[in-house]
């Protein structure tokens, strides 16, 4: 072989190895430009017009992506409710994720009256349909679960659990533990659970603390997540709030969106705006 054609081959292989990474960060650039566009559009569709006074408070971008949430994996919203987040999440993930909702296990909760307690057992039933009259995803490509009838085919198979603002609802129902237990079983190896939780004052009463009025201090929740298996990955100010207090009487609903004391200082209350929220995210502990 000449010198010319060794010194050429040296320059392919040279060229080869310099643009590799460059493609493969080229290749990395696009994908989360993909995901960014993908999440932008489910945040900013029509549907959420309703929705989206409340983005300011919520963060839901800077939220996801705190979480790391990508539009492929499977992702477990626990304890959705009116669907703020189901209105982002199931329109993002309908291409190649999954999203799936979970409730509590409603085997071992007690109810105010006969009425509730058949709304609650028919959840399972009745969320697939309102979820598509959201956002416009058959309903039956839409799964529902209470926390301890997660199909085998799924259990650690979950990549991501969200847990938005119901923390308090956990410990107020004395079923905190076997939750996030029950909730540990269904995330993959190397699943994470991202949190949102209204926040109390590291130094604030048991009384104001507890979940009672909706606060909890954040040392609890970290402490409350490795009791149960779990270590803390990270923490964000994304949906801090200074302004908040976290001291009303009647809790975190004194506060928008609900405005318990909406007769009176309903501007002083607006002026706050919503609570000051921690946001965890959490790995499984081998």
């Amino acid at each position: 072989m000449t010198k010319k054609l060794i010194l050429a081959g040296l320059a392919t292989a040279l060229l080869a190895t310099t643009a590799l990474p460059a493609l493969a960060k080229h290749h990395e650039e696009n994908g989360a430009m993909h995901q960014d566009a993908a999440l932008t559009a489910a945040i900013n569709h029509e549907r959420r017009s309703d929705d989206k006074a409340r983005d300011i408070y919520r963060n839901p971008a800077e939220t996801l992506a705190f979480f790391q949430v990508k539009p492929d994996q499977t992702i477990a919203e626990y304890g959705p409710g009116g669907g703020w987040y189901t209105r982002i999440l199931l329109p993002y993930l309908s291409g190649s994720g999954k999203y799936v909702a979970i409730n509590n296990d409603s085997g071992g909760a007690s109810f105010a009256d006969l009425t509730r307690e058949v709304q609650m057992k028919a959840w399972q039933e009745r969320f697939p349909k309102s979820a598509s009259e959201w956002t416009d995803v058959p309903a039956d490509k839409i799964a529902a679960f209470e926390s301890d009838e997660v199909p085998v085919e799924l259990k650690g198979k979950i990549d991501r659990v969200l847990i938005f603002r119901s923390l308090h609802g956990m410990l107020n129902g004395t079923r905190a533990d076997s939750e996030l237990r029950a909730l540990r079983e269904s995330l993959a190896d190397d699943g994470m659970v991202g949190v949102v939780q209204h926040r109390a004052k590291a130094d604030a009463s048991y009384a104001m603390s507890n979940g009672s009025k909706g606060y909890l201090k954040q040392a609890s929740v970290i402490a409350l997540f490795e009791l149960n298996g779990f270590e803390l990955v990270g923490s964000s100010e994304i949906n801090a709030n200074p302004k908040d207090t976290s001291d009303y009487e009647k809790g975190v609903w004194t506060l928008p969106p609900v405005l318990t004391n909406k007769e009176d200082d309903k501007a002083k209350y607006q002026a706050i705006g919503e609570s000051d929220r921690m946001t965890l995210l959490f790995k499984k502990r081998p």
